[in-house]
């Protein structure tokens, strides 16, 4: 097809008046301004409003120090972990057809539809003091709920479908064809997986792992069931933020939160990149 016939069939896509494109683009602008740009100036700017040695020092205090730190131990546990089971999901979805597999696909999308308040109640009644499995835990001295495992355990199943769903359709669109032209040459099962779908997957690996490390990060529902909020122990940042900012305490808590507003920046960022390198990737199929 020549740009020429392209261009014209772009043009007959094209069907509205130009004005109301410019009013639509302007009310999505000013959307993105009202709730999303003016958000992101009020915290920095509160977080710096009494100078860069006092935002500093509001950084360095020993509570927010131990939140920060639980927050990245909790990433750390769970994006691995949650990257694993996407991409083995993913593929087993994608690629096979074996009894359950809808079954595989409801529980993947549960964490999407049940409220992580829930959630995090659900591990209470489970694991607390008067759970279902709670005087077992305490008879042999183990903590789960009001302590880093429950935590850790709260963010793994709100966090657990990101990957999955974003290599699902990503592999799905890809087809089985050069993954059976690879076991028909010889290749064994992960010698496949390895040096044909890895490579063809990278991308929505890369978007799906972003998504679910941010949302690890930034997760407070289930986490405020499970934590108990105990002040420089089972505070991760986002309870640290509410706390500071309830006690009054508005530049240390807007100062944490700037760490949050940093990292959903940087996110959008990489997001973007990846989100064009995997519409790229769809295009070329």
């Amino acid at each position: 097809m020549s740009v020429a016939t392209k261009k014209q069939n772009t043009n007959h896509r094209i069907t509205e008046p130009a004005m109301v494109r410019w009013v639509l683009t302007a009310i999505a602008l000013a959307f993105l301004a009202l709730f999303l740009v003016l958000p992101l100036v009020s915290v920095f700017s509160q977080a710096f409003e009494k100078g860069l040695e006092v935002y500093l020092e509001a950084l360095r205090e020993a509570d927010t120090l131990s939140s920060i730190k639980l927050t990245l131990i909790t990433a750390a546990v769970c994006v691995p972990l949650n990257l694993f089971f996407g991409v083995t999901a993913s593929w087993s979805i994608a690629k096979f057809n074996f009894p359950g597999k809808n079954l595989l696909l409801t529980l993947i999308d549960l964490p999407f539809s049940v409220s992580p308040v829930i959630s995090g109640l659900i591990y209470v009644l489970i694991f607390g003091l008067q759970g279902l499995l709670g005087p077992w835990l305490q008879a042999h001295d183990i903590k789960i709920v009001f302590a880093v495992p429950g935590i850790i355990l709260a963010t793994l199943f709100v966090t657990f479908p990101f990957v999955a769903r974003e290599l699902i359709p990503l592999m799905e669109s890809q087809g089985r064809d050069e993954e059976e032209a690879a076991m028909v040459l010889g290749a064994t099962g992960l010698q496949t997986f390895f040096r044909v779908t890895l490579p063809n997957i990278k991308w929505g690996i890369i978007y799906g792992v972003i998504l679910c490390n941010a949302r690890a990060m930034g997760e407070f529902g289930a986490v405020s069931v499970v934590s108990g909020h105990i002040r420089g122990m089972t505070n991760t940042v986002p309870l640290h933020v509410e706390i500071l900012y309830n006690e009054y305490n508005y530049t240390a808590a807007f100062a944490v939160a700037s760490l949050l507003a940093f990292l959903a920046l940087i996110t959008l960022v990489i997001k973007t990149f990846a989100e064009w390198k995997v519409r790229q990737q769809l295009e070329n199929q």
